[in-house]
Order: structure tokens, then C-alpha cells, then sequence
């Protein structure tokens, strides 16, 4: 360590009274009134201390971006996509990586300029405005122009397509500030919509804008299911109801919407009950679909009401609220009373994009704690050098490329299903076996892995500044969102019924 020479401190002078030379060859002053500073100690000649910003100070490890300072995701892809298919799909992700101090200060911006809501005007007026900072109406622009959504339904590489996506969106997720959440909520609704384009004019629009590398013309939706009851018994807990007005083909919804993520989104799918005359049916076969506008053409929020902003551990960065829908105008997607089959693609989405939220933040956790480990010095060597701290990373490398080979192994069987939808019935069965079970274990695991990186760290790791409480946090939302442990067990069990074990074939 560098110290400072404190043979010769500075002198300090008494706040009053005259200086010494002042004092020379004049008559002694009278003694001062109040207390008087006295100098500070010195230090013993050739003695050695540290002060705020001089001394030791450790070296800032160098942070490889997420595409070169990944090996584990550039093998995966090599041996996955042919080569004809594989060039321009590196070199995009070569390109896409050397974005990441840009996108990962927008980030910070962020994490700082959290998203409010102003209820009233000055007048009293009901106008529920919700404010979020520059950076993450920034961030839509990048996902368009980047076409995080887009690149799996451009299809420029076929069945490699979404092999493509679920990469680029695996760098992007752990420094895009959350704004993963909108743009997996965006994916999911595209996926429901593509199919039915023909159904209604508003769909074919509605897919054009979500699927959009414009920044002026993209779309992000959300995803309006979770009631006050809970979200996993959606047949029991969805109170929702849609009345039908006769001569519009619309439904206005009527109910309350208890965890809404991407408040500030343009769209949105969601559950309610069709009220027409006679008894509401109950449980999961009550339940239809709905497209809806947040917003009218006058740009007002469309029949919606934002009761509250949820106070969350993490995703501070994402606006997620309680709605009160009172009349909002919607439009049926497929059949009425087949809510559940009609989204059952868009939770696949999400599952999905849930697993490359958690290998990302994965990846990224282990990078910062590797470089950390080989530029911190202990005892003689780097912790990097030392037989248990090499094990602890070498633990965390492996839990990482084991979900990472799950991940890509889902997302090579749902492009082969995207862009073969008449592929072979086992390919269709194991990905939908495969689906809850990547999304539940990486999830788990991503909690461990960003736990240990924490904790790599020593005490740094522990400081807000270090962004990996962040990191941590955000990471905890992964096991609960689009389905908990639990309940994604037991759909795999489902499948497995379902199929009579021929999944597992």
C-alpha cells in the first residue's frame, strides 16, 4: 500500500487571535474568548497513513462485454446453428455487445429515476400520469431498432431464428434495467396475435407494431391477469367481467387488476367473464381472452384507472401497478370461454424469456466475480489462485452452463415448432415438457448464482454502489413471476399425464 508522508502536517492556526508574525515586537494580545482549535497531532517522523482517496485503493476490474467474455454462449450457439446460419447471428451479437456501457448507464439512470404516478391535477382532477425517466422511454427505442422482439418473427434464419433471439435477449436482460419485463410481456402477445391477424383488423395492427424495429411505430403490451385472489388459480381468482355493447362488436371490462407489470405499455391481453344476460360461468372454461388499447386516440387512458405503484424488493426500474378497469374497451381473442388455451403460447413466451432473464443475470454475476477474483490480491495471490474461492466460481460456471444448454435446447425446439408448425409430435411434446422445467430451475438457480457473486465480493459486494444488490434483488422476482416452483412441478407432472410418459421419450 502507498502512504502518505506525515512527517510535516500542515500548522493550524487559532480561529482567533493574532498570527505569530503578526504578533512580533508588539504588545502580548489579550487572551482569546471561547474555545480555541488546537493543531492537530502529528504524526511520528516516517510514519505511514491512508486517507479518503489516497492509499490503497483496489484496482477496478476490467469488464468483458457480454458477448466476447462468454465462451459458454458462443460454443452453445456454434454447435446448435450451421454455419451458413451462424455467421450473420455472431456478428449481430458481436455488434450488439459493444452497446453495453451505453444500455448499461441507461440503466443506472434507471435504477435511480424510479416511475411515479400523479393522480390529480391541481384542480382536482382525476389524471392519473404516470412519469418515468428518459432512459427507459430510451430503452424502447433500443429494443426496436436492436428488434429484441422482433428477430424471432422476421424468421430471417428459420429454425434458428429464435435461437438468435433468446441470445441477443440473454445479453441484454441483466443490463437493460428490467426492461426485459415489457419486451417478454411483448413477445408473448405477439406470439398469441400472429396467428390471428385475419380474426380483426385491430390484431394484424396490433402485431405489425409489436413485431416493429421502428422506434417511432414499436409497441410494447402487457399482461393484465393477476387479480386480488392470486394468479396461479386464474379459474377461481379472475372476477373480470365483460359486458357486450350490441352494434360495436366491443366488450367493455369491468374489474380489478392487482399486479400489472409495464403499466406505460400500448396494449394489453387479459381475462375476464362474459356477462350476457345469464348466470356468469365460474372456473377456467368462464374465462375468454381480450385485446385492449391502454389508451383512446386522444391518448387518455382507456376506461383505466392506476389505484397504486407496487413497492417492490426489485424491477424498481418497471412500473407495476393495481388497475381499476371501469368500462374499458376491448375486443374478444378466439373463442369466448377459451381464455386459458387461447394464452397458453404467450405463457410459453414468457417462460422462455423468464429462463434467458436468468442466465443473463447469471452470466453476468460470474464475469464481474472472475475479473474481481483476478485482480484482488490475498496473501501473496490472487483470490483467483486460491483452491476454495476457484472452487466457488467453478461451481457457479457450471450451475450457469448447464441452465445455459437447457435454455438454447428449448429455444431450438420452439423455432423448429415456429417455423415448421407441422414438425414431428415428439418435438411439440418435449417442449412443452422442457418449458416449465427450464423456467423453474434456472430461476432457482440465478438467485444462487447472483447470492455467491455477492458474496465473492467480500464486502463490496454487499455496497449499492457495487450493483450487485441490484442485481440480486432483480434476480428474486424470477422463481415467483409466470409461475412459482410449485406450481410449474405440477404442470410438468400435467404433461406428463397428459401424455402418458411418451414426453419423456
Amino acid at each position: 500500500p502507498v502512504g502518505i508522508d506525515a512527517a510535516k502536517p500542515p500548522r493550524m492556526a487559532s480561529r482567533r487571535g493574532p498570527s505569530p508574525s503578526a504578533a512580533a515586537g508588539t504588545a502580548p494580545a489579550a487572551a482569546p474568548r471561547g474555545p480555541v482549535e488546537q493543531a492537530a497531532p502529528r504524526a511520528d517522523p516516517g510514519v505511514t497513513y491512508e486517507k479518503a482517496g489516497l492509499g490503497f485503493l483496489q484496482e477496478l476490474p476490467a469488464l468483458p462485454d457480454p458477448w466476447s467474455g462468454d465462451q459458454a454462449l458462443q460454443d452453445v450457439l456454434r454447435r446448435l446453428i450451421p454455419g451458413d446460419h451462424l455467421a450473420p447471428i455472431q456478428a449481430d451479437l458481436s455488434r450488439f455487445a459493444h452497446r453495453h456501457q451505453e444500455i448499461s448507464a441507461m440503466a443506472a439512470h434507471m435504477e435511480r429515476d424510479k416511475p411515479t404516478v400523479q393522480h390529480f391535477d391541481a384542480f382536482g382532477h382525476r389524471i392519473d400520469e404516470l412519469r418515468t425517466c428518459s432512459s427507459w422511454q430510451a430503452m424502447k427505442r433500443v429494443a426496436a431498432e436492436e428488434g429484441l422482439v422482433a428477430i424471432a418473427y422476421e424468421r430471417r434464419s428459420g429454425a434458428y431464428s429464435r435461437l438468435h433471439q433468446v441470445a441477443k435477449g440473454h445479453m441484454f436482460s441483466p443490463i437493460g434495467g428490467l426492461y426485459g419485463c415489457p419486451l417478454a410481456m411483448t413477445d408473448g402477445a405477439a406470439k398469441c396475435l400472429e396467428a390471428r391477424q385475419s380474426d380483426h383488423e385491430e390484431f394484424a395492427e396490433a402485431y405489425r407494431h409489436l413485431t416493429s424495429r421502428s422506434g417511432d411505430e414499436f409497441w410494447t403490451s402487457g399482461q393484465w391477469m393477476t387479480e386480488r385472489q392470486g394468479g396461479s388459480d386464474v379459474g377461481r381468482s379472475a372476477q373480470t367481467v365483460a359486458s357486450y355493447e350490441p352494434g360495436t362488436g366491443m366488450y367493455h371490462l369491468y374489474g380489478y387488476k392487482w399486479f400489472s407489470s409495464a403499466t406505460d405499455s400500448d396494449m394489453t391481453l387479459t381475462l375476464a367473464r362474459v356477462v350476457d344476460g345469464k348466470e356468469v360461468v365460474s372456473g377456467t372454461k368462464g374465462l375468454t381472452c381480450f385485446f385492449a388499447r391502454v389508451r383512446t386516440p386522444d391518448n387518455k387512458l382507456n376506461g383505466v384507472k392506476i389505484a397504486q405503484l407496487k413497492d417492490k424488493l426489485g424491477t424498481r426500474q418497471l412500473p407495476t401497478a393495481e388497475l381499476e378497469l371501469e368500462g374499458t374497451a376491448a375486443t374478444v381473442v378466439g373463442p369466448i370461454g377459451r381464455g386459458i388455451p387461447t394464452i397458453a403460447d404467450m405463457l410459453n413466451i414468457t417462460r422462455i424469456n423468464n429462463a434467458f432473464n436468468a442466465t443473463g443475470s447469471m452470466s453476468l454475476a460470474i464475469r464481474r466475480s472472475v475479473q474481481f477474483a483476478k485482480a484482488r490480491w490475498v496473501f501473496g495471490r490472487t483470490l483467483a489462485e486460491t483452491p476454495l474461492q476457484l472452487e466457488t466460481l467453478a461451481a457457479m460456471v457450471v450451475a450457469y452452463r448447464g441452465s445455459l444448454q437447457l435454455l438454447m435446447e428449448c429455444a431450438r425446439l420452439m423455432g423448429l415448432t415456429e417455423a415448421h408448425p407441422d414438425c414431428d409430435d415428439a418435438v411439440k411434446r418435449r417442449l412443452r415438457l422442457l418449458t416449465p422445467l427450464v423456467k423453474l430451475y434456472t430461476a432457482k438457480i440465478a438467485v444462487q448464482v447472483t447470492q455467491e457473486a455477492m458474496e465473492a465480493h467480500g464486502g463490496v459486494g454487499y455496497l449499492e454502489t457495487s450493483g450487485l444488490p441490484g442485481l440480486f434483488r432483480d434476480t428474486n422476482v424470477l422463481p415467483i413471476w409466470e409461475g412459482t416452483t410449485n406450481v410449474l412441478s405440477v404442470d410438468v407432472l400435467r404433461v406428463l399425464q397428459e401424455t402418458k410418459g411418451v414426453a419423456l421419450r
